[in-house]
């Protein structure tokens, strides 16, 4: 039996490469038994409203990336803020980016529901501080 640190993720990226590349280091370092993978905040929020009414089913972590088209990452926070302190209760939102931008940092790390900030590509020495 392998040991995962977390039962379920959710990748949140409109990039297939980056998303792919963060698929197979979370598989690699067994940092997920389960990686779910939405290209759009919008499909992503849709998946969590779907799973709301059972909270078993929700990912632990939800690795958001900031820069994607028609809906942000600060635009998901926004419709994430609406669904149900249960979903809210058991994911963890962690923010991905590839910019450098201070005024992106200070917007995520001021948001209630961030609780990290990790530059894109993930590697294992980012997974290895994550813990809730």
């Amino acid at each position: 039996m392998e040991n995962f640190k977390y039962k379920k993720v959710l990748i949140v990226d409109d990039s297939e490469i980056d998303s792919f590349i963060n698929k197979k280091l979370l598989t690699k370092t067994h940092f997920a038994k389960e990686i779910v993978d939405k290209l759009s905040a919008k499909a992503a929020i849709e998946y969590l409203t779907a799973e709301s009414s059972k909270p078993e089913g929700l990912p632990e972590i939800i690795f958001l990336d900031i820069m994607m088209p028609m809906m942000d990452g600060f635009g998901f926070l926004q419709e994430y803020d609406k669904l149900p302190e249960e979903v809210k209760d058991k994911c963890k939102i962690i923010m991905l980016t590839s910019s450098d931008s201070f005024k992106d940092l200070d917007r995520a790390n001021t948001n209630k529901h961030v609780h990290k900030f990790l530059n894109k590509p993930l590697s294992e020495k980012a997974l290895e501080v994550i813990k809730f």
